[in-house]
């Protein structure tokens, strides 16, 4: 450790390792991490697969999400359709850990939808399970998308 003159620890080093010990414990508590446009791939093609095999359920328990589908004026059908056609360009955050149902990991995408940004979170549900659609409803805030 860095010491003053009088023996005294150096508070500016003290703060700098309390400061990277937090940004890490932040980074790894909401699942930062470095994706590949081959790892957000892979989910696609997975999720798109299990899609066609054993479909896919909505949350439409969740009003906001039944709420965009009304503003959008688009038919439940349609959304699908939206789904079935992310790209990895599309790709905002994840994979984060379902902490909530324990169902595995989630990914998010955006998407235009008639000129509005759609927020959209999907996971590929349990094995031999549809998969999940959690959110689809208009983005409450602007999307980073990394690999536009």
């Amino acid at each position: 450790m860095d010491y003053t003159e009088n023996g005294e620890i150096n508070y500016f080093y003290n703060f700098i390792v309390a400061f990277v010990v937090i940004i890490l414990y932040i980074c790894n508590k909401i699942s930062i991490t470095m994706i590949t446009k081959e790892e957000v791939q892979t989910f696609l093609s997975q999720f798109q697969t299990k899609l066609k095999i054993f479909g896919i359920i909505y949350r439409d328990d969740r009003g906001k999400n039944q709420k965009a589908l009304e503003e959008l004026e688009i038919i439940p059908s349609f959304r699908r359709v939206i789904i079935e056609n992310l790209k990895v360009e599309d790709y905002v955050q994840g994979p984060v850990i379902d902490e909530l149902n324990k169902l595995g990991e989630m990914w998010v995408f955006g998407n235009d939808v008639k000129g509005r940004e759609v927020y959209i979170k999907i996971m590929l549900g349990g094995v031999g399970c549809q998969t999940i659609c959690i959110s689809f409803h208009i983005a409450e805030r602007p999307l980073v998308y990394p690999f536009k």
